[in-house]
């Protein structure tokens, strides 16, 4: 996903950001909510770029990018997700996860971790639902050019 290269989270801070430009002191960001407050992080800060971060799995040298996790989601459960990060189980945030990434490293994954990526999805679903179809036209397109068409060849007459 394209847009997670600008959408970031900030420690400290709840929620997600899209980061708007670079300063001497930090960067500039928009918060992700109705309020969209643009302030200044300082360059000490620990932000995390979405594009950057993936969930470990059971491969021990491959790890699965948060945008496809996103993805599987998106294509499972759309808007209507079965739980909420904040009265789930532990439990239900492991069968969640599973359904949607099944080998999952269970030892390395905490459910603080589950609980992030459910409310990350769901600000994203919120605030920026065009990402979610742009990237599912686009994959689309994809395996359509993939795809090699069979044209039928008519036979020539003599």
């Amino acid at each position: 996903m394209e847009v997670l290269k600008e959408i970031a989270n900030i420690a400290g801070k709840s929620g997600l950001y899209r980061i708007m430009k670079p300063s001497r002191a930090g960067v500039v960001v928009e918060s992700l909510d109705e309020r969209k407050d643009k302030e200044l992080v300082g360059a000490t800060a620990r932000v995390s770029v979405l594009k950057d971060i993936s969930i470990y799995t059971d491969d021990e040298s491959e790890s699965v990018p948060l945008g496809d996790v996103f993805r599987a989601i998106f294509e499972k459960y759309g808007d209507d997700l079965p739980l909420s990060a904040k009265t789930a189980s532990k439990a239900e945030l492991s069968d969640f996860l599973e359904s949607v990434l099944p080998a999952y490293d269970r030892d390395r994954v905490h459910m603080s971790d589950v609980k992030k990526l459910i409310n990350w999805y769901t600000i994203l679903r919120t605030n920026l639902p065009d990402a979610f179809t742009a990237e599912s036209a686009e994959a689309a397109t994809e395996e359509q050019e993939a795809t090699p068409s069979e044209e039928t060849e008519q036979p020539k007459e003599a």
